[in-house]
């Protein structure tokens, strides 16, 4: 690690400490050179797929946008928004956890569907009418059935 006051590549760790949520280290260092100390952190860098559109456009990972569908999805609904970010968490480690470089629209849908169907069945309800296009009124007979 190079010395951010002067310059010199001969730096030693005095002290490693691992964040409250376990996700970052924050290391102390002395530069042997000019005897200043500084602090570094270090995080793993993660990088999430692209998803594959069905026109076959690919566009970045987005979690704005996973957020935006499960507020549309629970809107007026009585889930508390803790379940929100337990359930993102739950669907980009998921994503992570199958190590590709992209992943298909379609495939992410039905992962979110997954995680609305055990959080509030109205909510996966309105989800699957948007993502399913529905034409009639048999689609949601059909849902509802599947739900019993």
């Amino acid at each position: 690690m190079k010395c951010p006051f002067c310059g010199a590549f001969d730096t030693q760790v005095i002290d490693s400490r691992v964040n409250d949520e376990g996700d970052s280290i924050r290391r102390r260092r002395k530069c042997t050179s000019c005897d200043k100390r500084f602090t570094t952190y270090e995080t793993a860098e993660l990088h999430m797929p692209q998803v594959v559109k069905q026109n076959g456009n690919r566009e970045e990972f987005n979690r704005d946008k996973l957020r935006l569908s499960f507020t549309r999805a629970l809107h007026k609904r009585p889930v508390p928004t803790e379940y929100v970010d337990r359930a993102l968490e739950h669907i980009i480690q998921k994503i992570l956890g199958q190590g590709e470089r992209e992943i298909m629209a379609r495939d992410l849908g039905e992962i979110v569907m997954q995680e609305l169907r055990l959080m509030d069945k109205v909510a996966y309800i309105r989800f699957a009418s948007v993502y399913r296009s529905f034409k009639d009124v048999d689609d949601f007979h059909d849902v509802i059935r599947d739900l019993d």
